[in-house]
């Protein structure tokens, strides 16, 4: 599959890069993606939630009224979770949500995400991107250029540069990576993904 190159300033040149089979041109296969979002969605969480259960609650532990001829039910202690104010029933208690994948699979995912945005013609290979300083105002202009203003953006660059990341920060719908570090998730929660041509081979060579 062939793609188009911009320059630096977003204009589309006579240059193309052709774009791996083994990576952009695979059947996708939805499980893997599935478990790889399912993941990184779970190692994000806290897990600090908690909720007082019936013996963390303060409070007296004197029996309500005498056990029978009040014609109610039984009570013994305020703190109960049938009362209010008592504690929580079964509640919530801090855990770890993590959970292992297989590398192979976690691979297989992200090249499947590749995949289907090959197939929508959501990627875009730029030629080389780098700021002289940290100007959100470039990175704009940069974005406008490619018509991708409205749109969200990955982009993925070969390494880390400072300038490109610090123009991108106040941009809430742009995320910049870099080629050892994307996920599953960001590239399928993104509109359009632009990658840095010098980013191609690291990708490909990290995948299979």
């Amino acid at each position: 599959m062939k793609v188009n190159v911009y320059d630096s300033k977003g204009t589309v040149t006579s240059k193309s890069v052709t774009l791996s089979e083994g990576v952009f041109g695979l059947e996708p296969n939805n499980h893997a993606i599935y478990l790889d979002v399912k993941q990184h969605l779970a190692n994000r969480r806290q897990g600090t939630h908690k909720a007082k259960e019936r013996n963390e609650v303060a409070g007296s532990t004197k029996k309500l009224k005498k056990q029978k001829g009040t014609g109610g039910a039984r009570a013994g202690s305020a703190k109960s979770g049938t009362r209010v104010g008592g504690g929580r029933i079964f509640g919530p208690r801090p855990r770890n949500y993590h959970f292992k994948l297989n590398l192979k699979l976690k691979r297989l995912a992200r090249k499947s995400a590749f995949s289907y945005l090959a197939k929508n013609d959501a990627i875009m290979v730029i030629d080389s991107l780098n700021f002289d300083s940290p100007k959100t105002k470039d990175f704009i202009n940069l974005m406008s250029s490619m018509n991708l203003v409205n749109d969200k953006v990955l982009l993925i660059l070969s390494e880390k540069n400072d300038n490109v990341y610090l123009a991108s920060r106040n941009l809430g719908k742009v995320k910049v990576v870099t080629a050892d570090s994307f996920n599953t998730f960001d590239l399928l929660n993104a509109k359009k993904v632009v990658l840095a041509e010098n980013s191609l081979e690291k990708i490909e060579k990290i995948l299979n």
